[in-house]
Order: C-alpha cells, then structure tokens, then sequence
C-alpha cells in the first residue's frame, strides 16, 4: 500500500480566498499576452498572442505544439529536466544554430503594464535573463514569477489562493464539476489533449507535465485518489487535518501497544518477586546478624579508648612528683653557688691589677725598645758621616788626575779637527747622471703607451675572433638557422628573446613553447611551402603560453623584442573537422591535408589549426590541378597543387562563389640555406683576426724586450747615482762627529771645574760627627730610668700572682661541691622531662584511640544504651563479635545477589506502574483529539465527495455512461481511507470498478473508457467551452492534433494554428491574411 505524502502548504482560511480580478482587457494579472520564440526547437521565429481565456492550439503531430509549451516553461524559469526532452537548455536551441531566445510577456496590475521576461540560451548551456529588455539575474525572474504563483517545477502540490498548484490529467466533466473551485486561485490553464481519450489541465499561472508522465497518474491508488483530491479542489485545512489523524492513530495504536506491554512485564516481575520472598527473609535475618556483630565491634575502639584514658591519668600523677623534687634540687643548688661567686669577684680584681702591671711593664718595655732602636740610629748615622769624610779626601784625590786626562783628550781631539781635509762634491757628474735618468724614463713611458695601445688592440681583435667563431658556429646550428631565417624575416630581436625565455623558464606555471617556427617538425620541402604560404607570418615567431598568468607576464617582457604572444585555452570549444579522404577525393588526387603534414606539440598544433583553419585545406597531385572544378564541387574551398594555391569564398551580400588561384612559393623559413657568400665572409675575418693577433703577440714581445733593455740601463745610472751621494754623506757625517767630539771634551773639562769645594764639605761632616755623639748620650741616660721602673713593676707583678694562687684553690674546692649538686638537680630534670614525655605520649595515645573511636561511631543517646547491654571487657566483645559473626556465616544461600534482584525488581515495577498510568492518559487524550478532529475532517469530506460525485454523475450520463464517485471509511483506519470510482458502460449489471486501460487521468481520479466517439467528444468539447466562459475562467490552453467540424464556440475561445515547416511558408502567409481554408490549400498546391 502507498504512503501518502503530507500536506507542503501553509494552514489558510478558505473564506479568504478570491477569485483574481479582470481587468478592462478582460486578462487577469500574470495572465501570458505574448509569446515569442527565436531559434528555439523547430521554429526559426514564432509571435503569437493568446487569448484572456480558451486557447485552442491546434496543429499536426510534430508541428511544434510540445515546443510552445516547452518555451513557456523554460522562459518562466523551469528546469529542463521536467519537461522529459533533455537535460540542458543547450538542446532547445533549433539544429544549426548557435543561440536562441523566449520571450513571455506577462499582464501586470494594469492593462497597460507588462512585464516581459527574456531568456537567452545557447548551444554551450549558458543562459542569459532580461526583465523588460533589462539583464538582471535569475533570482529577480524567480521572485517575480513567485509574485504571480507561477510553479513550473513543481508537479506534486495543489494550493488555492496565492499557493502553487500542478498539473492535473482530468476528464472534460471533471474539469466542469471542480470549475467553480479551480477558478478560485489560477490564473489560467493549460490543457493538453495528447490523444482523443483525455485531456490536461495546466493549472495556476503555468504548470507543466511531460506527456510521457500521464501514465504515472493513471497507476494512483484510491488512497493516493483521496490525498490529491483534498490537495487540489478540498479545503486546505483537509490535507493537513488527514494527516494530523492519521498521525495520531499510529501514535493511538503504539501506546495501546506499550500498555499491553507494560501490563505483562508487570505481571511476570510480580510473580518472579513473589518466589523470593523465602530467601529474601533469611538474607534479611542474617544481615541483621551482621548489623549486631558491625555495632559491637563499633563498641570495641571505645572500650580501648577508656584503657587509654586510665594510663593517661596514671601518668598525669608520676609527672606531678617529679617535678617536686625537681624543683628542691635546682633551690640547694642555687644556695651553693653564693660563696664561689664572692671569691670569684675577688680574684677578679687581683686579675685586674696584674694585667694593668703587665700593661705598665709592656709599655716600658716599648720605650726602651724606642729609646734603644734611636740610639742606633744615631750610630748609624756617625758612622756614614765618618766614611763621608773619608770618601771627600778620596774624591779630591781622583779630581786632580781626571782634570789632567780631559785636558790631554781635549788637545788630541783639536788637532784631528784641525788635520781633516776638505770634501767638495762631483755636482756636474750629479746632473749628468739625472738628466740620462730623466731621458730613460720618457723612452720607458713611451713603450709602456705603445704596448697598452697594442694590449687593447689585441683584445678587441680576440673579441671580434671569438664573435665570427659563434658567428659560424650558429649558423651551423638548425635552431639558430630558424631564428636567423626569423630575423632576415623581420623580426630582429627574435635571438634575445628566445635567450630570455630560456632562461626564465623557472618563472612560468605551464609550459611556454615557441617561436612557433622551433615547434614545428616537417620533412618535405613540398609540403614546407604550402604549410608556409598558409599561415601567417607573425604567428612563426610568436610564443604560445597556457596560462593567463604566463601571458601577462610574456606580453611585458616582449613588447620590448617586438614579439607577439598567443595563449592556448586548451580544446574546450573547438570545433575541428575529422580527418577523411574518401574515394571522390583520391579520384580528384587529393591525398592529405595540411594539418597531417607536421608534427607539433598538442598546443602548437591545435593553436596553428585554430588560427589559420588547416582543418580545411587540402593537398592534391597534378591531378587536382588540372580537375580543379571538380574539386569545388566536393565542398572543399581551399587546396594545394605542386604549382598553384586555390581558394573559393561565398559573398555574403549576393551570395556568389569566388576563385582564387596563387602560385607556390618556396618555403624561405623551414629550408632556409646558408649564405655561401656571408660564411666565407666570416672565415675570411676569422682568419685575418688570427693573422692580426699573431703580429700583436710579436710586436708586444719587441717592446716587452726593448723596455726591460732601457729599464736596465736606467737602473745601472741610479745605482752610480746612489754610490756618489752615500760617498758625500759619509764625508759629511764624519766631519759633524768630529766637531761634535771636541766639544764634548770642551764641556766635560768645564764640568770638572764647576765641582764643589772638598775642604768646606769635610769641616760640615766633623760638625755633624760632634752633634750625633750628643744626642746618644741623652739617649744613654733615659734607659738608665726606664731600667730602674721595670725592675719594680716586676716586683709587684709577682705578689699580685701569689694572691690569685690562692683564690684559685680556695674557689676550685667550692666548685667542686657546687657541680656535684648541680648534677643532682640536672638527674632531677631529666626524671621529671622523661614523665613530662611519657604524659604527653599518653595524651596523644589517648587522643588517636578517641578519633579513632569516634570515626567508627558517634556516641548518641541510642547506642550508649545499645553498648551497655553489651560486654565491658575486650576480651569478652572480642568472643561475642566472633560468636554472632559464625551465627551469621552459618547462613548459606545458592544466589547471593537475591536481595538486590528483588529490591530492583520493586523498583522497576514501581517505574513500570508509572509509566503505565501515564500511557494510559496519553492514549485516552490521543483518542479524544482523533474524535474532535475526525468530527470536523469527516463531514467536510463526505460534503466534498458527495458535491464531485453529483456533477461527476451528471457529466458522464450526457455520454451515456453511468458514473460514481465514493468515499471508502475504515473507522480509525485513517490510512485505508481512500476514493472509489465506479463507472457501468451498460444498461444492466451494476456499476463496477474498472481496470486503468484506458483510461481518463486526474489527480484524484482514474477513469478508464474503451474509446470515445465522435459525440461523446462533441459533448466534451461543448463541456469545456461552456465551463472556460463562464465570468471567472482562468486562461486555458487546450492543446490538440484535430477539431471536429462545426463545433460550437463562444466568445471566450481563441484558435493559435500552429503552422510550421519547410513548405508551410505561403500558406501561412494566406492564413495570416484571414483567407478561407480553401484558398490556402490552393496557395500549398492542394
């Protein structure tokens, strides 16, 4: 069974619903005034303006009617894949042609007001939106359709008012019965009679459905017949309260589901609970146990806490009597050392009379040194004043002799003074030997100046060697050949820039190739001159790049070489023709082609092809030339001969051919060939440098050898130079050191004169000698004194001492009594500290056993009473605890986990009880809604059932058929409510359900019929035009192979002829004029 599909409409309130208003024109807005086509599926160009209401658009199968819709849909922003042709717009584009375009124009609020949108399409799938001639994006035609409530896409929803709708396959009665309904929300429809048996409604503002998806509507179920006829005619609030029902009846039917479960999960824990109550009770009594053993020995740390306490006390008391006699032996001790103390303070003052004796005799002892230590320094002094004099009697001895000796060495120095000769210096052999010097020097420079002229010549000569050797060398190389041949050709500079690119290639993203000329690989010379002749000549030296980038920065780089730039965008779009010779062209000698003729890089190629169309130019034999008008007559406009070049072109303007006919040339790039004149040219240069550097090197070699000559000779002047000038400074030198010896021996006999007087420096030594032998007599006599004061502070000093002696023994003595009670009182301490710690560690003992205790347990008012009953002893607690717990492990059980099974399983029933309970009232209020919304769902649906099937009834009897439209209930079931049509073909038997082949399609009905007669269709037709007139009829297209003859029409039907084709033009012209039917037939040669 299908599942039916929920409501995609908002909840609105039918009463506001109104039909749309017409207007003076008699179109209603968003109702289409103008359609027209351009390139678009079969038709060249198409305008056609429809009428407000019944449009008939009639015309042969194949003629184009499928096409008008299909322009409508597109131009109204369908996807292409829902009208069932193709997938892309490209498709819709007409044969032959590279764009096309729609164009509707919609009536806007006014009749004076359109609103024309524009599609614009191609071949590559591209579109292009224009809203009144205007370019704007898809997302404003979008809104402005959705302004109108205009769907294309959507062929599922029925929406009334301002909602979407679809489209619907009815028959002819159908549409008069829903009539006065349909007319409430579209602005106009669209029916499509694909074949005689039905008909198509294309329903608000433009809806569109394939021919080749009718069948799927035939295939509805009547409970998918119900679900389409709530959403396409019914109120909009009956899809929504459908779906609501049959929601909440699932919803109903799980919790009356999980009440049944719940109710037997229930029960089964019960009764497995109420098989383990036995060992419930056991597991209780021995927990019980337990619980007793647990508080006794709760009691336990309390009862070690009071032993503790008693020990504490105990201690408290040994520490008090210690501490008595403690304090007895410090006072005995404190008496005894009263005495020590005085004698202390005597020997003290005995003390300190001697060390001020010591001081005293210390600082006599100072004194004497003092005295001592001047009285020495005196003796020294006396005796160097002594030797002082004896040194004057010395020196004055020594005076006399060295004033002999300087006279003697001042007389000898004056006569050697007086004997040296005179030195007069060579002065013109001097000037002799600089002016020779100064003549080498300018020979020197003048070789040095010729020989730098030489060196540059001879570097500019291996210069233009090494330039005529490159020079021969590129061209014998094919590269430098082409881009020799490049630059004879015009470009210049096409070797620096094929030097720049190779050495940049680092800096490009894509390969770079070029010049073109470099890329291409030919073998004949045949084929090098018509491949030559055909392309350009800018486009051999150009370079290819395959990036935007890469030509950027290519373009910049080559303006400055005069070098064009061309970039591959790689195959996308290009059209190249397929290489075949076939047997009419190899009769005519054609045999290749020119894109064949050559090998190239895939990027070369395509860009040689693309540029100069090789694709299309062919190369023949002698005998192509001499059948040059068969040729032309294959098609092909462009070929080769060995001689001539032929070419053909259409003029646009008459239309005429044109022939062409130029000779071959040689090719001059490709088999280019070296100037014998220009390579001789250069070998003769080459030869002539070597020649010329040769006599360089030789005559370079001359001048090195002269110039080291005058050099020589130059040098050998200045070392003679430098001899005569040594020789006259050391005349020189000699005669100053002379001089400057006598007067030396002149200043030095002037010094000895100058010395001081000895006899004046003798009699102030003795003066002197007399004072120092004074003063250490004084010195003598204060040492005498000072002896004397040492000898009785001596003295003194050692009675002192005696003194001190005696207070020593007396004071070591009390000592003695003094340490012994000292270490008494101190034995005291130490006894009274040990209790003093000993308390302290019972205290703390006491402390841990309370914490201890009272971790275990606190006592309450309850448990002293409870511990009172008990043991008041360890020893007997430690039995009773050991005693009840054997008691309780006496207790053996085959499941230990009973008592947490069951006290789950009371959980659980507990949560299961409540949840019961509240599944219970959720389903008594899912049922009270389900009531409540069946009573307003229902009846409107019976009403609606009941309306269809009167009309539905009354339609069918104008064919003579009998017909009936029911509502199938299934109480709650609200899934298999469905719609059943029954149709009876003759006067007996009952009405039957039918078979869907044939059939009338809706989306609410299927109707099968087993032919329609010329009558029934005329009644058809008389039901459609009567039900299309009346005042509010949305605009209808009613698209058909055939109209029966006189048919009756009323003012709201307007006939679109489709008249298409290839021979059609004359006739339509006729028909255009409002010619009868005969004379277009005469016109088209019937």
């Amino acid at each position: 069974m299908a599942t039916g599909r929920a409501a995609k409409r908002p909840k609105l309130d039918p009463s506001s619903a109104q039909p749309p208003q017409r207007g003076e024109d008699d179109y209603v807005p968003g109702n289409i005034v103008e359609i027209e086509l351009c390139n678009f599926m079969t038709y060249d160009h198409l305008t056609c303006r429809p009428g407000p209401r019944l449009n008939l658009v009639v015309g042969p199968n194949g003629s184009g009617k499928s096409s008008l819709v299909c322009a409508i849909a597109l131009a109204l922003a369908a996807d292409p894949s829902i009208l069932g042709r193709a997938s892309n717009v490209g498709a819709f584009v007409k044969r032959g042609e590279e764009s096309g375009h729609v164009k509707i124009s919609l009536r806007g609020d006014t009749p004076d007001h359109k609103l024309c949108i524009t599609r614009k399409i191609d071949t590559n799938n591209k579109s292009e939106w224009q809203l009144d001639g205007t370019n704007v994006p898809k997302k404003e035609v979008v809104d402005l359709i959705k302004k109108f409530n205009i769907q294309v896409n959507n062929l599922t929803q029925v929406h009334l008012q301002s909602i979407s709708a679809s489209v619907v396959y009815i028959p002819l009665s159908f549409y008069s019965a829903c009539h006065d309904m349909l007319i409430q929300a579209y602005p106009f429809i669209v029916i499509r009679e694909s074949v005689p048996d039905f008909c198509c409604f294309l329903v608000n503002s433009m809806q569109f459905l394939p021919q080749d998806r009718v069948c799927e509507f035939a295939k509805l179920t009547p409970i998918q017949l119900l679900e389409e006829t709530e959403k396409a005619v019914g109120d909009p609030l009956l899809p929504v309260m459908h779906r609501q029902l049959i929601d909440r009846s699932k919803e109903l039917k799980n919790l009356e589901v999980a009440v049944k479960q719940k109710e037997q999960t229930l029960n089964n824990l019960k009764a497995l609970n109420g098989e383990l109550e036995k060992d419930v009770e056991r597991v209780r009594q021995r927990d019980k146990l337990l619980r007793k053993a647990e508080l006794m020995k709760k009691k336990l740390p309390w009862l070690k806490y009071d032993m503790k306490k008693k020990e504490y006390m105990e201690a408290q008391e040994q520490e008090k009597t210690e501490k008595k006699i403690m304090e007895e032996a410090a006072k005995i001790w404190e008496d005894a050392k009263g005495p020590v103390e005085g004698l202390k303070k005597k020997k003290m003052s005995h003390t300190s009379n001697t060390k001020r004796i010591n001081n005293q005799m210390a600082e006599n002892m100072k004194r004497r040194q003092d005295v001592t230590d001047k009285e020495l320094q005196l003796n020294e002094q006396l005796r160097g004043t002594l030797k002082n004099i004896e040194d004057l009697k010395l020196q004055e001895r020594s005076r006399q002799q060295r004033i002999l000796k300087a006279k003697e060495a001042l007389a000898a120095a004056e006569r050697e003074f007086d004997d040296l000769q005179p030195y007069e210096a060579p002065k013109d052999e001097m000037r002799q030997l600089s002016e020779e010097i100064v003549r080498l020097n300018c020979a020197i420079n003048e070789l040095k100046k010729k020989r730098t002229d030489m060196e540059s010549q001879l570097v500019r000569e291996r210069e233009n060697l090494r330039r005529c050797s490159d020079r021969l060398k590129q061209m014998e190389n094919k590269t430098n050949k082409l881009l020799q041949a490049l630059r004879c050709s015009g470009a210049e500079k096409i070797n620096e820039a094929y030097s720049w690119v190779q050495d940049n290639r680092h800096k490009f993203k894509a390969e770079v190739y070029g010049p073109v000329i470099l890329e291409v690989n030919i073998q004949d010379k045949v084929h090098a001159s018509y491949l030559e002749g055909h392309v350009a000549n800018y486009i051999w030296k150009s370079f290819i790049t395959q990036d935007a980038s890469d030509r950027d920065l290519l373009v910049r780089q080559m303006k400055q070489f005069d070098i064009p730039v061309l970039n591959y965008m790689g195959d996308k779009g290009m059209r190249r023709e397929p290489f075949n010779i076939t047997l009419e062209m190899q009769q005519v000698g054609i045999y290749s082609r020119l894109d064949q003729i050559f090998e190239a890089p895939p990027a070369v190629k395509d860009v040689l092809i693309s540029q100069s169309h090789l694709d299309h130019s062919y190369i023949g034999t002698d005998e192509t030339h001499n059948r040059a008008d068969d040729v032309a007559k294959l098609g092909i406009s462009d070929f080769w001969t060995p001689d001539n070049h032929y070419r053909w072109s259409r003029s646009r303007y008459g239309g005429h051919l044109s022939a062409f006919v130029d000779g071959v040339n040689p090719s001059h790039l490709f088999m280019c060939d070296l100037d014998v004149i220009d390579t001789e040219r250069l070998q003769y240069q080459k030869d002539k440098h070597i020649k010329d550097i040769e006599g360089i090197d030789e005559d370079l070699k001359k001048l090195l050898k002269e110039q080291r000559q005058l050099e020589d000779e130059a040098a050998k002047i200045r070392r003679k130079k430098e001899e005569i000038t040594d020789t006259m400074m050391h005349e020189k030198k000699r005669q100053q050191e002379i001089r400057k010896h006598v007067d030396i021996k002149r200043r030095m006999l002037e010094t000895i004169y100058q010395e001081e007087d000895m006899e004046s420096s003798k009699r102030k030594f003795v003066d002197q000698a007399a004072k120092l032998n004074d003063q250490r007599f004084e010195l003598v006599l204060k040492l005498k004194d000072l002896l004397n004061n040492a000898v009785a502070l001596r003295r003194s000093c050692a009675q002192e001492n005696m003194v001190s002696i005696e207070l020593d023994t007396k004071i070591w003595e009390m000592e003695k009594d003094v340490k012994k009670l000292e270490k008494d009182a101190v034995e005291a301490a130490k006894k009274y500290e040990y209790c003093k710690r000993k308390t302290q560690e019972h205290k703390q003992q006491l402390s841990n056993a309370k914490q201890h205790a009272e971790s275990i347990a606190i006592i309450t008012e309850d448990l002293a009473e409870e511990f009172r009953k008990m043991p008041t002893t360890i020893e007997e607690l430690d039995c009773a605890i050991q005693d009840t717990e054997s008691e309780a492990n006496s207790m053996l059980f085959l499941n230990q986990n009973v008592l947490l099974e069951y006290q789950q399983r009371q959980r659980e029933m507990e949560s299961i009880s409540e949840k019961l309970e509240d599944d219970k009232g959720e389903c008594q209020r899912c049922y009270s809604d389900i009531e409540t919304t069946k009573g307003k769902w229902l009846p409107t649906l019976r009403t609606l059932v009941s309306k269809i099937n009167n009309t539905f009834s009354r339609n069918f009897q104008e064919m003579a058929v009998a017909g009936e439209v029911s509502l199938d209930e299934h109480d709650l079931n609200f899934e298999q409510y469905g719609i059943l049509i029954k149709v009876k073909f003759r006067q007996t038997g009952a009405i039957s359900f039918n078979n869907p082949v044939p059939c009338i399609t809706s989306r609410s009905y299927q109707l099968p019929l087993p032919g329609m007669d010329p009558i029934n269709e005329r009644k058809m037709f008389q039901q459609l035009v009567r039900a299309a007139s009346q005042p509010n009829t949305p605009q209808c297209f009613l698209l058909t192979p055939k109209l029966l003859p006189d048919l009756e029409y009323s003012a709201a039907c307007s006939i679109l002829n489709i008249m298409n084709g290839p021979w059609i033009e004359k006739p339509a012209k006729a028909w255009s004029t409002g010619d009868c039917w005969r004379t277009v037939m005469s016109v088209s040669g019937h």
